[in-house]
């Protein structure tokens, strides 16, 4: 008897592939309210983040954020306009020109979403009347309300895939702490009880789409074209 496909086993959501909560209990956000200035008490290392996360105390409470290239315990973070320097989190309308920033807000007190992963950064390119382009680390450009707050700098861990992957087991680590499905099994090498591809027959298939009126469990694959054939 075969048994359920990995498509269908992690589309049903057991906890073996699942991230475990508590790689998720810190949340990286900007307060809703910023000013003065405040002070790094402490940098983590969280499994559910590729940067360092600094926990910063200010003048309401502690909030946490992606840490910055150099960023060090005991330093003093500024959130006032007029002070360029790494760290400071202002507003993109308050931020100089060619500036490297990241965590940048989608809309005005979101928290920040954008530019989060370690070792990147954008750059502010030009501003109008409309917005405020900054060219992202895909190389393009995109508008953002003027008020949306950032980070200057460059996001810590910049080395995290310069280090090779010696053993298969830190790879298993790796992914197992993010919940990713490693190591990833072709379709065509499973037994036909397995996966729709399975068995030895059919190796050298033209394509491997499913049929348009196929069960859930069977639609796996290439997506089905529209049409076929020239225009």
């Amino acid at each position: 008897m075969g048994k359920r496909i990995i498509s269908q086993a992690r589309g049903h959501g057991s906890f073996t592939y699942r991230v475990k909560r508590k790689a998720f209990k810190i949340r990286s956000r900007y307060p809703s309210a910023l000013s003065g200035e405040g002070i790094v008490l402490k940098m983590i290392n969280s499994p559910a983040h590729t940067a360092p996360i600094a926990k910063i105390k200010y003048k309401n409470g502690i909030f946490f954020m992606p840490a910055f290239k150099g960023m060090t315990e005991g330093q003093i973070i500024s959130f006032t306009p007029g002070k360029f320097e790494p760290g400071s989190i202002l507003m993109l309308k308050d931020i100089p020109l060619k500036s490297s920033i990241y965590n940048i807000e989608s809309r005005p007190g979101d928290g920040g979403i954008f530019i989060r992963t370690g070792g990147n950064s954008g750059v502010i390119e030009r501003v109008s009347e409309s917005g405020v382009f900054v060219t992202m680390p895909s190389r393009k450009e995109k508008e953002f309300n003027p008020a949306c707050r950032a980070t200057i700098g460059i996001i810590a861990g910049a080395g995290r895939l310069d280090k090779p992957i010696l053993k298969a087991g830190k790879m298993h680590f790796i992914k197992k702490s993010k919940g990713k499905l490693w190591p990833r099994t072709s379709a065509v090498k499973m037994n036909v009880i397995d996966h729709p591809f399975g068995s030895g027959r059919g190796k050298r298939i033209k394509s491997k789409v499913p049929k348009r009126n196929a069960p859930a469990g069977a639609k796996v694959g290439l997506l089905r074209a529209r049409r076929t054939g020239r225009r």
